[in-house]
């Protein structure tokens, strides 16, 4: 049986409490018997920490210090708190934040005997809207990157005793907290138990980019499909109303969003907005969205084929053929836009707030009046692609959005290549990756239209009361 001095120095040695200047060692009397507490330095709430030690030094005496379990019901007021036997338990324990404290007990105890508490006060933002999915109308509140905040933003809407959470720990080095969020009363549980398994059983060192890297990790194959696997949310009232249908949550440590699961493509293109104005509205805005989503993809590579062969467009519509001079072949000017419009976004996200404005103008400039005087571009191909990026901004989810565009790419290179044959095959080919896509769910990425199941098919189309 070790002594007090012993236990504590294994786990000053396991935690390397004497190289880490954040690691704090602090050595107690607690009613004459000697103790130490573990904790990190700006993940404890000083506050808390400080009346719960002054609760201590008063109260822990007598009977109190005979064994962890009396310590606990005698001492350790109003506060989250577990017995730790392991010395790994309490190195993950006190690196996650809890304080843990050890005591040189009056009755000799065979384990550790260390007591974890839940005094954590994880550097946080206020909760604000978020910047991916603004609402006209709704709360404004958004996730934060505290696991435990995002959770009780949960709850707060959902006061349900059949809403449980699951906590796991998902990394060898990083121990990222990934919690699962689901209604036991309406919740898929052979979905449910899949998910739980398959994020248990996930070997890796750590997940460095939170979010990305569980999906990655969930999701091994079939990456070479563009379509997303998830969909993400930011807001609170989207995550709690999809629990309330049956569908589960996932909260990453560190990540301002939640994953939504099972997801189709119907779910993605849904937002909010859809269900905070009446009936009527919220369908208008949704159908709206469908149909400036398929524009997106097929406006540019019909707009070619137009131009390959002018002799098959009807009069009525011969305004879109091509009549100014054209120095680069229209497909390479599509082409071109493309990326310079990704250009002008990933250097608006590196630019001062400050210069914002002026680059989104010279950029304008640059890609309208200027270009086609130069000669780069046609007025047509500058008009369609304008199209083309406004309607992908118009899309609730960012991984969609760029989905999209590699289809209006490909589509685009197929028109090229093989003309009419080539746009079939390019729809086709769509087509094909839709139906292919498997979400994390593994159930169909167009469901309720494959398998068909009409009446959740119209409640996609339909926004009803």
């Amino acid at each position: 049986m070790l002594t007090f001095e012993e236990k504590r120095k294994a786990l000053c040695d396991a935690l390397n409490a004497e190289k880490c200047f954040d690691l704090i060692e602090r050595r107690l009397i607690l009613g004459g018997r000697d103790a130490v507490i573990f904790y990190i330095n700006g993940l404890a709430r000083d506050e808390l920490t400080e009346k719960i030690l002054a609760f201590f030094y008063t109260n822990a005496a007598g009977d109190a210090l005979v064994n962890p379990d009396t310590f606990i019901r005698l001492c350790v007021p109003l506060t989250e708190v577990s017995v730790c036997d392991e010395i790994g338990t309490v190195v993950k324990n006190v690196l996650s934040g809890l304080p843990t404290i050890l005591i040189d007990w009056k009755t000799p105890v065979d384990s550790l005997g260390a007591i974890s508490m839940d005094m954590r006060g994880y550097p946080q933002r206020t909760s604000g809207e978020a910047e991916d999915d603004k609402v006209l109308r709704g709360p404004k509140d958004g996730f934060v990157e505290s696991v435990i905040f995002n959770t009780a933003l949960l709850r707060r809407r959902i006061r349900d005793p059949h809403f449980l959470t699951k906590a796991l720990c998902v990394g060898d080095s990083s121990k990222t907290d990934v919690v699962i969020c689901w209604l036991d009363t309406k919740a898929d549980h052979k979905l449910l138990q899949k998910i739980i398994d398959r994020i248990s059983g996930i070997k890796t060192d750590a997940l460095r980019m939170n979010q990305q890297s569980l999906i990655e990790a969930l999701v091994k194959h079939r990456w070479l499909n563009p379509f997303p696997k998830v969909k993400y949310t930011e807001r609170p009232d989207v995550a709690s109303a999809v629990c309330l249908k049956g569908n589960i949550v996932i909260l990453v440590d560190n990540s301002p969003s939640a994953l939504l699961i099972p997801t189709s493509i119907f779910d993605v293109l849904d937002e909010a907005d859809d269900y905070y104005f009446p009936p009527v509205t919220g369908t208008y805005i949704r159908i709206s969205r469908y149909l400036i989503s398929i524009a997106s993809v097929l406006i540019t590579p019909l707009w070619l084929l137009c131009l390959q062969n002018p002799d098959f467009v009807p009069q009525v519509f011969r305004f879109v053929l091509q009549t100014e001079p054209v120095n680069i072949p229209v497909f390479w000017q599509l082409i071109i836009i493309e990326i310079g419009i990704d250009g002008l976004r990933l250097a608006s996200l590196h630019t001062p707030s400050s210069l914002t404005s002026a680059l989104g103008i010279i950029g304008a400039i640059a890609f309208s009046q200027f270009a086609i005087d130069a000669g780069w571009f046609t007025t047509g191909a500058t008009l369609y692609m304008s199209f083309a990026t406004i309607a992908n901004y118009s899309l609730p989810n960012f991984e969609l959005g760029y989905s999209l565009k590699f289809l209006r790419i490909g589509l685009l290179t197929f028109t090229y290549l093989f003309n009419l044959i080539g746009f079939i095959m390019g729809l086709v080919l769509i087509f094909v990756l839709l139906l292919t896509n498997r979400t994390i769910s593994g159930k169909s990425f167009l469901y309720p239209l494959i398998p068909l199941h009409p009446k959740e098919l119209m409640k996609s189309f339909a926004r009803f009361r």
